[in-house]
């Protein structure tokens, strides 16, 4: 075996789960291979989160812009486009891999399958197979891919799944969306405003149905204001083939047919872990990796194998992934030098935000912004709580834009008196989810919480009308 063909870590997958696995080993003294099939970057850099929120910034800054009086702003759909090409690097990862090699991380190019106790096979596209080989630990950072529901007749059609949707360069005269999560709803907003006709099928009483009602009742409003046709507690029956070329499609829910030039298959997705060799550790293909705090795969003898990111099913997002990410890389680490590893909750081997304090924004015009447990979540947990819903009207907010719209709740844990939940909802709420997630993490008691002063005049004065609101009720 030669030298090149053994690391201390090999990571399979290159996104930004892997790339944050990689570095953090590195930064720890050890050497690191990132194995990519695709595009070093990743699913974010290229398909999801960086070209789908250049889709949206645009109409929502001319958005913004019209709230506010006598202002009168267009934009240029093609612009827009071409921007996302810019932010997508055109599809070329050229940058990424210079990131990586000159951070110490070598990148192999070719699919990754484990193929035995710490050892990665690679194949290239022209078939050829190198093996590689670690000394401490692999990590499994393979994502997730989208699901496709069986609806008689999907199969027979042209399908766009998230990758299409936020890669595509012609803006298609009427585009059908089948899901109202996080993915449906922005991509659906997105097409709307560069011109297409959307009709959007949701199933459940709302979109964002998991998230705190108010999220899911705005956002709705927000759709059907783009001119986006929304249906909801809706289902696609059947699709079939349509138009003279065959190239459109019908959509047939209940007694009704639309006709589509584009489908966009918004399900939700699982993550990818088949055909990378799990079944030949006797590890289940059928499911996520079930994980420690500090990445460890459960149930595998010698404790060697990782994962982090989607693939383990643990707050499938970004931010959240290379978060498990970062740990998992210094855990190896660590573990290399001989140390003793424990993963005590918040601790510096931990990744226990997974469990209580995940954020989220939904980059829809209202923005939601959510972090930790809903009201629903909390008390099916057994937690005693108490919410403060209020709609976000203050100084700060009249002044951000004429008749703005928007709402906020608390989810408050009374035994201890600290938040357990925030969501906001409405135009620029994205940036307030900070100080919110630091609130819910250092579980900061309502009563300091309430010399946390707002500035004025901000959307922040919020905060002084929520903590109000609750201490009149006690």
């Amino acid at each position: 075996m030669s030298e090149q063909d053994e690391f201390d870590v090999v990571v399979i997958g290159a996104g930004a789960v892997g790339e944050n696995v990689a570095d953090y080993a590195v930064r720890g003294g050890l050497t690191a291979a990132l194995v990519e099939a695709e595009l070093v970057g990743g699913e974010c850099s290229y398909w999801a989160c960086m070209p789908s929120k250049a889709l949206l910034r645009t109409s929502h800054a001319v958005a913004a812009a019209r709230r506010l009086p006598g202002v009168h702003a267009e934009f240029d759909p093609a612009a827009v486009l071409t921007r996302r090409d810019e932010i997508a690097s055109h599809w070329h990862d050229d940058s990424q891999v210079r990131w990586a090699e000159g951070a110490g991380t070598a990148v192999v190019r070719g699919r990754g399958r484990l193929s035995g106790v710490r050892a990665v096979t690679v194949t290239a596209d022209d078939g050829t197979e190198r093996v590689l080989r670690a000394r401490h630990a692999v990590a499994v950072c393979t994502g997730s891919v989208p699901l496709t529901p069986p609806i008689p007749g999907l199969d027979q059609v042209r399908l766009w799944h998230s990758r299409e949707a936020t890669s595509a360069h012609e803006v298609p005269a009427r585009l059908g969306v089948l899901g109202g999560g996080v993915v449906g709803a922005e991509l659906a907003q997105a097409w709307a405003s560069l011109g297409s006709r959307v009709t959007m099928l949701v199933r459940e009483p709302r979109p964002l149905f998991p998230l705190e009602p108010i999220a899911g009742e705005l956002v709705a409003d927000g759709l059907r204001a783009s001119g986006i046709d929304l249906r909801v507690g809706t289902g696609l029956d059947a699709v079939k083939p349509s138009g003279a070329d065959g190239n459109a499609i019908e959509l047939h829910f209940g007694s009704e047919v639309v006709e589509v030039d584009e489908l966009l298959v918004a399900a939700g997705r699982r993550p990818l872990t088949t055909g990378i060799g799990l079944a030949e550790l006797g590890v289940a293909e059928d499911r996520a990796l079930a994980v420690d705090d500090s990445g460890q795969v459960l149930g595998v003898v010698g404790g060697w194998l990782y994962a982090a990111g989607d693939v383990t099913g643990r707050a499938p997002l970004t931010h959240q992934g290379k978060y498990a990410a970062r740990i998992a890389g210094a855990a190896i680490a660590a573990r290399a030098r001989g140390i003793d590893v424990v993963p005590t909750p918040w601790g510096e081997y931990a990744a226990t935000a997974d469990h209580h304090a995940v954020p989220q924004v939904v980059f829809t015009d209202p923005e939601v912004a959510a972090v930790g447990r809903t009201e629903a979540q909390a008390t099916a947990e057994g937690l005693a709580v108490r919410t403060v819903d209020l709609d976000i009207s203050v100084a700060g907010s009249y002044v951000h834009a004429v008749n703005y719209t928007g709402k906020a709740r608390l989810v408050v844990d009374t035994d201890r008196d600290v938040l357990v939940g925030v969501t906001f909802v409405g135009p620029d709420v994205a940036e307030m989810l900070h100080a919110a997630t630091i609130a819910v993490v250092g579980e900061v008691p309502l009563t300091r919480l309430w010399h946390a002063v707002p500035a004025y005049p901000t959307i922040n004065e919020v905060w002084l009308r929520l903590l109000d609101a609750y201490r009149s009720q006690s």
